[in-house]
């Protein structure tokens, strides 16, 4: 069963992919991999300093993602042309992913955590999606807190992306971390298990 999992910036899309893991997932973390398709000496990272120039570069010849960001975090055709690039890299990494998986074991629930799935049409590639969700102002505080940025910087990043509530139209399922992490855990818990159910009963159904 292959289950999409996506959410804002700041929602805590990586503590409920970790939690699935815990449970007994098979998890793939999208910035994990959006960072390996940029690493030094990869095909990606050459194709990002062609766009960006080397100014994005760091001292040791690395990616300096908070460089990058501070561009195309404040220009939307900037920000596009960059998705562009890193998009096809990881949904080319998380398809080798998903193939491996299901060759080991075809039971298994892989889980690929990705924050532009929606935005992208990646999403109905799996048979299933769960939107991670929160409080806005949870959201703007965690995110402030997190990344050290002015409330405006954090507010402009927000606004780049899709609104919360749009995403959650697509969900099949909507975990919501506002009340913290005992109760994150206890939404978790309850769609794993629906998710085992569906995989015991063939009922995966593809995104449409």
């Amino acid at each position: 069963l292959t289950v999409g999992l996506t959410g804002s910036i700041a929602t805590g899309k990586s503590f409920v992919t970790e939690y699935l893991h815990e449970l007994g997932a098979e998890v793939i973390d999208a910035d994990q991999a959006s960072r390996t398709v940029v690493e030094k000496g990869t095909p990606g990272l050459a194709a990002v300093v062609r766009e960006f120039g080397d100014g994005v570069l760091a001292s040791d010849g690395t990616l300096d993602r908070k460089k990058l960001g501070s561009i195309v975090f404040a220009n939307e055709e900037r920000r596009l042309r960059l998705n562009s690039i890193i998009h096809p890299l990881v949904i080319k990494m998380q398809d080798e992913w998903l193939a491996s998986i299901e060759e080991r074991d075809p039971d298994a629930i892989a889980v690929v955590d990705a924050a532009l799935m929606i935005e992208s049409g990646g999403y109905r590639r799996f048979d299933k999606l769960i939107v991670v969700y929160c409080d806005p102002a949870v959201q703007l505080a965690r995110l402030t807190a997190r990344d050290n940025l002015s409330e405006n910087e954090a507010k402009r990043r927000i606004d780049a992306q899709m609104p919360q509530d749009e995403k959650r139209k697509f969900a099949n399922y909507v975990v919501d971390t506002s009340n913290g992490f005992e109760d994150t855990k206890r939404q978790t818990r309850e769609i794993f298990a629906s998710l085992r159910e569906d995989l015991r009963n063939g009922k995966a159904g593809q995104q449409t």
